[in-house]
């Protein structure tokens, strides 16, 4: 009993005045002025919470805050006077409909904490419009906030607990940048529970306009985390959160953000930007796994916003200039209990520590996006994949483009873009498919970290036939003359023509689209350490690793490359096999698996790249379908669609999707390509401690994959082959030239009787595994090439689709003869 008469004292004390107005008073005068919390504890230098407490009751401000928050309420009470007092009865007429004329002042319904009751919106007694809030139990707005019956609803009428109308300062705002459903961009109000951050959906398009949250388009699709609700009143959470913000000017000098309702800055000093960024701000990477890290917001910087704060336009290029610069912002920074990183680059995180003075811990990063692709090596290497997504397509650096187009990125992948693709491959695999896993004794309470189950484990691994073309042991391997594994994609293979294709035309390119993508979803990768094992048990192929093979007597088909060298010619000798490739001469051309000898095999098999797949697959196709090219395409109706889809004229959701689109494909050869890292610009001694020993280096895994790949590119090639009679006159990589009568691929494609594809034949598409028409090259063209001792896919962007000539100068480089094609 003694506790519960604590908490009644308590609740009452609280409700003491202090000379300021009571709670509900004070959050009325900031909703009638249409602030944020945010805003007025940037403008009284605190954190958001403590205004958040002020007005639910469960907190005073300090002394030395106190006259300033006393300054702003009387303020806001002078330009926005509460509503004459009604007499008692009033609410009670007005609850059973009996209010005629102005809307009357009530005093609505509040839990024991001082928070008001909310529920479901219903239609106000007062105005027939819909409100949240209560009073003796039936619906009814604040004090002045009830509107004629003609007036339309604002954003707090949606169908959702816990709303409070959008405020209205000057922003830039995108159309197709949608809030989560029916939640405007404001905080939410005080009430049980506080609502779950949702992450928004990508924007496509900024518009220079001051609008409210506008309509999410058809193709957008904002995903949220489940919520959780507390056993108890919590304070209120923001509404969602967002991984970037672009701060710009608008026309009359006062901020513009490109995230509607989105908080301002409260002047335009730099000292008032510091003291905006650690209010809290609703920016957050959101974890992409429960056992994962979230990572921190961004705020970019336009030009004009750079212009605003008294910061260069472009990033000084002496130590001087930029050690100024460090100390300028610096010293701004400490205003508010704030610091920054030590190196000033066109990227850099401005923080708070905990205990400083000024308010919350906070970290928040920042781009300076004209300064993109400016600095010393080591800065532009840092932002090597920021800049191509921070072009616009007249070849600016934008800061709003980079903003929306980095939401578009975190949205579809679950990770922000990292320095580089191939980096960021690896940041996505951690973020989709943790290592670590935090775990908390409850005996002694102290938090512990563990490898969760499949992790695969720091520390050098490798073993001398798959330890990568940089390790040691393998370069000890190649000096005595011994075999390593050389599991790689196909490479510069061609044969002979026959009679009946001497006698077509036309050669026709054609190129697997994402062809890793196709085959690392459930492909099952060697995650614990290999082991070398004696007459080891085939087991069906079931187990990851590398197996001593001799191919030399198995037949293969001879029109066809070689399934099991990357060359596409015949062994001459035993070799280091990948599980994958083994299994494939085993169930097609019929090697026996009882002859192998030895193996190494790992002591972990996973589907590693399960979710990571998932998430660049699903990025990959969104981004496609803006550009008008989705799965169930007719061949028809795909070619006349790919053939345009680099045409983005002035549309700036074509402009982003291409853009990422790229950057998507990167990712994944990137990623794929890290396994095997050899980093040149480390020396042996150097690459050993920060390469080899890490997780991510893992050559096995990327042996594996390429094996996978390449194995079903054969299977497609054969399948085709044994179907059609039709067979490639020459590979490279993935791209695939085929003798023809016209400059086209349709005639190559197997088809069923009712006409769709044949399953695992070549067909024509944008999906992962499907293939795309390169280029179509005169047949002579192909005869002269071989004559000169020349591949022939060097000539598949001398050629367009249709056959016309465009000649060395607008090739591509043939940096990409050995890597994947365009997707």
């Amino acid at each position: 009993m003694s506790d519960e008469l604590f908490d009644s004292v308590d609740a009452l004390l609280s409700g003491v005045r202090t000379g300021l107005p009571d709670p509900a008073e004070r959050r009325r005068l900031r909703l009638a002025a249409g602030l944020t919390v945010t805003q007025v504890a940037v403008a009284l230098r605190v954190n958001s919470t403590l205004v958040k407490s002020w007005e639910d009751g469960t907190a005073a401000p300090d002394p030395d805050i106190a006259p300033a928050y006393t300054r702003l309420l009387d303020g806001l009470a002078a330009r926005f006077p509460a509503a004459p007092a009604a007499p008692a009865a009033a609410p009670v007429e007005a609850a059973h409909g009996q209010a005629a004329g102005a809307p009357q002042q009530v005093m609505l319904d509040q839990n024991p904490d001082g928070s008001l009751v909310m529920g479901l919106p219903q239609p106000c007694v007062q105005c027939g419009q819909p409100s949240v809030y209560r009073a003796q139990g039936r619906p009814m707005h604040l004090g002045g906030w009830c509107r004629p019956a003609a007036t339309p609803a604002t954003p707090a009428a949606a169908p959702q607990p816990q709303q409070q109308p959008a405020p209205a300062p000057a922003v830039q705002a995108e159309p197709s940048t949608p809030p989560a459903p029916a939640t405007p961009a404001a905080a939410p109000a005080p009430g049980p529970a506080a609502a779950e951050p949702v992450r928004p959906a990508p924007a496509p398009a900024p518009v220079a306009t001051t609008a409210p949250a506008a309509r999410r388009p058809a193709n957008s699709r904002p995903s949220a985390r489940p919520s959780v609700p507390p056993a108890a009143p919590v304070a209120p959470a923001a509404a969602k959160w967002w991984p970037m913000v672009a701060l710009d000017t608008a026309p009359d000098g006062t901020w513009a953000l490109d995230i509607p309702g989105f908080p301002a800055p409260a002047g335009t000093k730099l000292g008032d930007w510091f003291a905006w960024l650690g209010t809290g701000l609703p920016l957050r990477v959101e974890r992409a796994h429960p056992s994962g890290r979230g990572g921190d917001g961004t705020v970019c910087l336009t030009a004009g916003a750079l212009g605003q704060l008294g910061l260069p336009a472009t990033l000084p290029t002496t130590e001087k200039a930029l050690a100024a610069l460090q100390a300028k912002l610096a010293k701004a920074a400490a205003t508010v209990g704030m610091e920054i990183s030590e190196q000033i680059g066109p990227t850099f995180r401005a923080f708070r520590r905990a205990g400083s003075a000024g308010g919350q811990k906070t970290s928040v990063g920042i781009v300076a996006a004209p300064w993109l692709g400016q600095g010393d090596a080591r800065q532009q290497a840092t932002n090597a994949l920021a800049l191509p997504l921070a072009t616009a397509p007249d070849g600016t650096v934008d800061g709003a483009t980079f903003a929306r187009r980095f939401r578009a990125f975190t949205t579809d992948l679950g990770v922000a873009p990292g320095a580089t693709t191939a980096s960021t491959g690896m940041l996505l695999l951690d973020a989709v498919r943790p290592r670590i896993e935090w775990v908390k004794d409850p005996a002694t309470g102290e938090w512990s970290s563990h490898l969760r189950e499949g992790a695969l484990p720091s520390g050098d691994v490798a073993v001398p036939p798959v330890a990568g073309a940089r390790h040691p042991l393998t370069r000890q391997l190649l000096a005595a003359g011994e075999t390593v594994c050389e599991e790689e994609d196909y490479k510069w293979w061609a044969r002979e023509l026959t009679p009946q294709e001497a006698a077509r035309p036309w050669v026709v390119a054609v190129d697997v689209c994402a062809s890793y993508l196709s085959v690392t979803d459930s492909l099952r990768l060697p995650a614990g350490p290999l082991e070398l094992v004696e007459r080891p048990d085939w087991n069906k192929g079931k187990d990851a690793g590398f197996w001593w093979c001799d191919f030399t007597t198995t037949e293969v088909d001879e029109l066809l490359p070689h399934p099991a060298t990357f060359h596409g010619r015949p062994p001459t000798g035993p070799g280091w096999y990948a599980t994958p490739t083994v299994a494939y001469m085993a169930t097609t051309y019929g090697f026996d698996p009882a002859t192998l000898t030895q193996a190494y095999i790992s002591t972990h098999t996973v589907p590693l790249l399960k979710e990571w797949t998932g998430r660049i697959r699903a990025g990959y196709k969104r981004v496609y379908a803006e550009l008008g090219l989705t799965d169930g395409q007719i061949p028809a109706e795909f070619l006349a669609a790919y053939a345009v889809h680099k045409d983005i004229g002035g549309d700036p959701v074509r402009a982003d999707a291409l853009v990422l689109a790229s950057a998507y494909k990167n990712v994944y050869k990137g990623g794929i390509g890290k396994w095997s890292d050899s980093a040149r610009h480390l020396n042996d001694e150097q690459w050993l401690e920060k390469v080899a020993a890490s997780w991510s280096n893992r050559a096995e895994i990327r042996f594996t994959i390429i094996a996978a790949a390449r194995i079903a590119a054969h299977r497609r090639l054969r399948k085709t082959m044994l179907l059609t009679g039709r067979a490639p006159i020459a590979v490279n990589v993935d791209s695939y030239l085929y003798a023809t009568d016209a400059p086209t691929p349709l005639e190559l494609l197997p088809v069923k009787d009712d006409g769709t594809p044949v399953p695992g034949a070549l067909r024509l598409g944008i999906a992962p595994g499907s293939h795309k028409h390169e280029s179509s090259i005169p047949l002579q063209a192909v005869i002269d090439a071989t004559g000169h001792r020349e591949h022939p896919s060097k000539l598949v962007h001398h050629y367009t689709t249709d056959g016309t000539y465009t000649g060395p100068d607008q090739a591509a480089a043939d940096t990409t003869d050995e890597q994947e094609g365009d997707n």
